[in-house]
């Protein structure tokens, strides 16, 4: 009970540790897990708690939170974890990246830590009230960086005044430096470029004068404007972790320093090597900060598809208390409150619609240009925009719990996800800074050794201009801004990845599943065919149809109805109704005998079906199921009842298929009509007669060769291939656990959705290789050259002030590739998704 007292953080440094044990039913389970965490190496003791459902356990040394999840996991039983955002200070390059995440997992009851260096954010998984926030923190500063926990419910506008903070910070240092810089430049080298100013300079001022000038003006830029770089630079080599900043302040410090020896106590260095690099020192500076100050604005760039969301949102909101409209601010709408809505406002949070009818724009969630009709019943979305009517709602879900709030969590967690790729990227970081110190300190030794005189000279330069070029900035943001940038893209377009490991696989995709109902059509059935006999009227036949029908509970009959309904039809009162199992129903309609069913059913009645033989030929080799209608004992009409298809879906399946994919469809109608469907659409391969609980096992067949799968679903019993297929991908006008379910999500309900997600995933994917090509082989390259491979045979040695511009240019060119994604153009225009409908064959109804 004492150790109950103790915060996570003092828990842990006792060697005890609690654990969230999720999936206990009984007091075997309690033996189970305790046996299984009892076995792991170094513990003292495990108490299981039932009612709790909680192991508190006691280490022998440092806790090892790892292993007890693993045993437990294996035990057959989850450990509740909970993910914790930071927003880290400090990092510049890619070795940051790895020495903040080893920090963070090192800390007891850490599962996993991501860090990305565009967003400047950590998400850490801890073992649930494991770890407090202190832990991180210190774990953080100890890898000498600054850490702040990121609150969901925080003002929108913080993380964007920090980077502007920042991002005024850096232009500030940038314009002292470059003020500076000139002058130091115009000293030395305009004393070798223009006679007039070598003149001037020589005779008026003298050259140790000179150097005394750049003395003062360079020591100002290194330790005003390029301060920063020391200060996290040089406890960074003390701590045996050295990063960028540490290879500026290096090769900057180092040029200051041998010049400084140079001007005040030249008796030092050997005679002829007399010479000042001051000028290498202040313009290396200046460069670097012009590269870190356009980072800082493209970075602030790539998550603009965050900030468009979050502009969206309404300020206010009107709704009704004690029978009076008043305005009120956004976050004191509560559920339930009635909120009204005028011609041109946003609406304030999510509802449905109580009263009114409107026209609402929700293009901003859904990606779709036209407008939606709504009416009493029908919900609505915050942050839409009502375009002509009035209307009032009763508000169903309010601040985190709207969609709007749900898709920019979404689409955070998507853009700090990490893809396998970044894997490589980071084994080769973790000993890159360390490897180009051990090139830097090879090549000044070669040079000093070998090099021809002034020897020191060149070694110094040499050496300088490897630390200066080498910078892992290019690497470490060339896969985190394609994956910013492409997914808030999607968003954009109504495409939500809901990890960043579904954009990598998506694009691998070989064959695309497809469920028929609600994903291919539109999910609920409607008459498509109605054929009269002569003497007979079709207004008639339907009301007739209808009446009967309005006593049937069958989907067929439901269609009907609302057929007759939307052409405004007067729907009489059905008597002496029957229903015949297999067969139809009939019934009486204002004195007329009316009967609608199978040919059987004429049969049975003794009804001549002959004459509409062709029709219901036609109607079997589309796929459909007529039914007959007879009155008053004569043959009066034969129906067709489908589930159309959506008009958009032809247009998608066409797409696909210029994607170079394979088309599957999964369905539960018979192989005839399903065959029937997928030759009029041009589906590839069938899978028919599918039970609902079979859809798995239609996905392993369709799997094999080992072809990658995705499957494109929308229902509750979708949810399990969704969670099977390498990506699932959910309607997402279906049911919210489709959703959950799903890797990717479609706002919009369209499949025409389908090609855009694949097309953004391949352009993502293609942006991050040629970043990633971009930043290997510039560092592959150059570093020789800086080194001085070229010498020999060209006489060519690189400048450090030409490295450092080059090591600004590759950040600035990964980042402004990755900014190209914002312009992508996805494979089915939005416009297009409102194709016109004639001519599209509906697809039958499952009886």
């Amino acid at each position: 009970m004492a150790s109950e007292d103790k915060t996570p953080a003092s828990r842990a440094e006792a060697g005890q540790l609690g654990f969230a044990i999720e999936g206990m039913s009984c007091a075997s389970c309690v033996s189970r897990v305790e046996k299984a965490i009892s076995t792991v190496p170094g513990i003292q003791s495990a108490a299981v708690n039932l009612a709790t459902e909680r192991a508190d356990v006691a280490f022998s040394g440092p806790p090892d939170a790892d292993s007890v999840i693993r045993a437990i996991k294996e035990a057959g039983y989850a450990v509740g974890t909970e993910s914790v955002d930071l927003s880290i200070e400090g990092m510049s390059c890619a070795s940051c990246v790895n020495r903040i995440e080893t920090a963070l997992k090192a800390v007891p009851g850490v599962a996993d830590a991501a860090v990305i260096l565009a967003t400047g954010k950590a998400s850490v998984q801890i073992v649930s009230g494991a770890v407090a926030f202190a832990d991180l923190e210190a774990a953080v500063a100890r890898a000498g960086y600054a850490a702040r926990r990121v609150v969901p419910d925080e003002p929108v506008d913080h993380e964007a005044d920090t980077r502007e903070r920042e991002t005024g910070k850096l232009a500030g240092a940038l314009m002292l430096s470059a003020v500076l810089t000139v002058p130091v430049i115009a000293l030395e080298m305009g004393t070798y470029l223009i006679p007039a100013l070598q003149s001037f300079v020589v005779d008026r001022i003298g050259m140790q004068a000179s150097w005394y000038l750049q003395f003062v003006f360079t020591t100002v830029i290194l330790f005003g404007p390029g301060l920063r770089f020391f200060q996290k630079g040089l406890p960074a080599l003390v701590r045996r972790a050295p990063d960028m900043n540490s290879l500026v302040a290096l090769g900057t410090g180092a040029a200051w320093l041998y010049s400084v020896v140079a001007t005040f106590l030249p008796g030092l260095l050997p005679e002829g090597t007399r010479h000042v690099y001051f000028e290498a020192a202040a313009v290396i500076t200046t460069l670097i900060l012009v590269g870190r100050y356009l980072e800082a604005r493209a970075k602030g760039r790539t998550s603009e598809a965050i900030k468009r969301l979050m502009g969206l949102q309404a300020k206010t909101a009107r709704i009704l208390r004690d029978g009076e409209a008043v305005e009120v601010p956004l976050d004191e709408v509560k559920v339930g409150d009635l909120v009204l809505v005028r011609p041109g406002e946003k609406i304030a949070v999510d509802g449905e619609v109580t009263e009114g009818s409107s026209f609402v724009d929700e293009s901003m969630i859904t990606g779709e240009p036209m407008p939606v009709a709504k009416g009493a019943g029908n919900t609505v979305v915050g942050a839409t925009i009502n375009k002509t009517g009035s209307f009032s709602f009763r508000a169903t879900k309010v601040g985190a719990d709207t969609m709007l709030a749900q898709i920019i969590q979404m689409v955070e967690r998507a853009q700090a996800a990490k893809l396998p790729i970044q894997a490589l990227v980071d084994k080769v970081t973790a000993w890159f800074v360390p490897a180009v110190m051990g090139v830097a300190l090879i090549t000044f030794l070669v040079w000093f050794g070998f090099g021809p005189e002034p020897a020191l000279t060149f070694a110094l330069v040499a050496a300088v201009t490897v630390l200066i070029i080498a910078c892992p900035c290019a690497m470490g943001l060339a896969t985190p801004t394609s994956i910013m940038v492409g997914i808030g893209r999607g968003a954009e377009m109504g495409i939500l990845f809901r990890n960043g490991e579904a954009l990598q696989t998506l694009r691998q995709a070989e064959v695309i599943a497809l469920d028929k109902t609600g994903t291919l059509t539109k999910g609920r059935p409607e008459l498509t065919d109605l054929v009269t006999e002569n003497g007979f009227e079709r207004e008639t036949v339907l009301a007739l149809v209808a009446a009967v029908e309005t006593r049937s509970e069958h989907p067929i009959g439901e269609a009907i109805v609302e057929a007759a309904k939307e052409v405004g039809l007067a729907i009489g009162t059905p008597e002496m109704f029957e229903a015949i199992p297999g067969f139809g129903v009939s019934a009486t309609v204002g004195g007329r005998t009316v009967a609608v069913g199978a040919d059987r059913l004429m049969a049975r009645f003794d009804i001549d079906t002959a004459r509409l033989a062709d029709a219901a030929a036609r109607l079997g080799d589309e796929g459909k199921s007529p039914l007959y209608a007879a009155i008053d004992g004569r043959l009066a009409a034969i129906l067709a009842v489908a589930d159309p298809i959506k008009p958009t879906t032809p247009q998608a399946i066409e797409a696909l298929h210029r994607l170079g994919l394979k088309i599957a469809m999964i369905t539960g109608d018979n192989r005839h009509t399903a065959e029937a469907i997928a030759r009029r659409l041009g589906i590839d391969e069938v899978a028919a007669e599918v039970l609902p609980d079979g859809k798995v096992e239609a996905l392993h067949r369709l799997r094999e060769k080992g072809r990658k799968l995705a499957f494109v679903g929308d229902g509750i019993n979708d949810a399990p291939a969704l969670a099977e297929a390498d990506v699932g991908i959910a309607i997402g006008t279906g049911t919210d656990v489709a959703i959950e379910s799903a890797d990717v999500v479609l706002m919009s309900g369209e499949l025409t959705g389908v090609p855009n997600a694949i097309g953004l995933s391949r352009s993502t994917l293609r942006n991050i290789r040629q970043n990633l090509f971009w930043a290997f082989a510039y560092n592959t390259a150059l570093i020789p050259v800086a080194a001085g491979v070229l010498y020999p045979a060209f006489g060519i040695l690189l400048s450090p002030m030409l490295a450092a511009a080059a090591m600004a240019f590759s950040s600035v060119f990964v980042l402004g590739n990755a900014l190209r994604l914002k312009k992508f153009r996805p494979p089915v225009a939005a416009g297009a998704n409102h194709a016109s409908t004639e001519g599209v064959q509906p697809i039958p109804a499952t009886q």
